[in-house]
């Protein structure tokens, strides 16, 4: 079983991210596949999934070309308009081709629209998604997306919904609840999987008891087999580095019985993104 991080960006900013300009100036600068790769191999990891972090087809194009070139690219979870159904559907047809194409995503989060999700071009997108056999994450979707999410789920049983970072769970007590119980909600949906990753707090080192009820609950929710580990480098920068955060995520999983370590570990983010599971062992660069 290959250990895969199911959770990773690049980006270069002369590419797009206009979101950077507001971001923490740490995380103003070019975060390469070279990079990246480094950061894998240094904390034993095999290979990891691509995500979008721009809503434009050159972010996408850009891991595409990632992957070509960088066996450890198991994936790529690519952007589509969520509310453009037919730009999506040819954008689909592109993207699809690809053999490492494995997913879309889109930064909801950040649009100030509400309804998106279950909008008519969301729908009509999301049986599109369920038929060619393509996942949906969703990042940060508590407070404001979860709710849609776990109704898309129901009503497009077909859909994997992919929650990214456990919607951002938050860390006041009533927030908590209100986001474990609305985590539960989405999980009672079978096609409803979920990531461990980017719990980390910008400007504090992380440490996994700072999660740890985070933690119990995504466990008690969708069990180990409905979850993935993602290191969500190079957020993870403001929080201790890649190496620093991996490890005390590794150090929950480590906790578990081995069958369950091996879902978190690949075996989920294997067959929710339908991966090789015969890929490479270890980073090797370029090849």
């Amino acid at each position: 079983m290959r250990t895969i991080d199911a959770h990773l960006h690049l980006w270069n900013r002369a590419d797009g991210y206009h979101w950077l300009a507001s971001a923490d100036e740490a995380l103003r600068e070019d975060f390469t596949p070279e990079r990246a790769a480094a950061e894998l191999q240094a904390a034993g990891v095999d290979a990891a999934i691509l995500v979008q972090a721009d809503d434009t087809e050159l972010d996408t194009m850009s891991m595409l070309s990632a992957s070509d070139a960088f066996s450890w690219v198991a994936g790529v979870v690519g952007w589509v308009p969520i509310d453009d159904a037919k730009r999506a559907e040819a954008l689909l047809d592109r993207w699809g081709a690809h053999p490492r194409f494995r997913g879309v995503r889109q930064l909801l989060h950040d649009d100030p629209r509400d309804g998106l999700l279950l909008a008519a071009p969301a729908r009509r997108l999301a049986a599109v998604l369920a038929d060619r056999g393509f996942p949906l994450d969703l990042p940060n979707a508590f407070p404001r997306l979860l709710r849609d999410a776990t109704e898309l789920a129901r009503l497009e049983e077909g859909l994997t919904i992919v929650v990214d970072h456990l919607a951002k769970p938050p860390r006041d007590d009533e927030a908590f609840e209100r986001w474990a119980t609305e985590l539960a909600a989405a999980a009672a949906s079978p096609n409803v999987v979920a990531k461990v990753s980017g719990l980390n707090h910008a400007g504090r080192p992380f440490v996994a008891a700072d999660v740890r009820r985070a933690w119990d609950t995504a466990l008690d929710c969708f069990g180990a087999e409905r979850l993935m580990l993602g290191g969500d480098w190079p957020m993870t920068i403001r929080s201790g580095g890649y190496g620093a955060v991996w490890h005390e995520l590794s150090g929950l999983v480590d906790e578990l019985l081995p069958a369950e370590r091996d879902a978190l570990r690949g075996g989920t983010a294997t067959r929710v993104y339908r991966l090789d599971p015969r890929g490479p062992v270890g980073v090797d660069g370029l090849t």
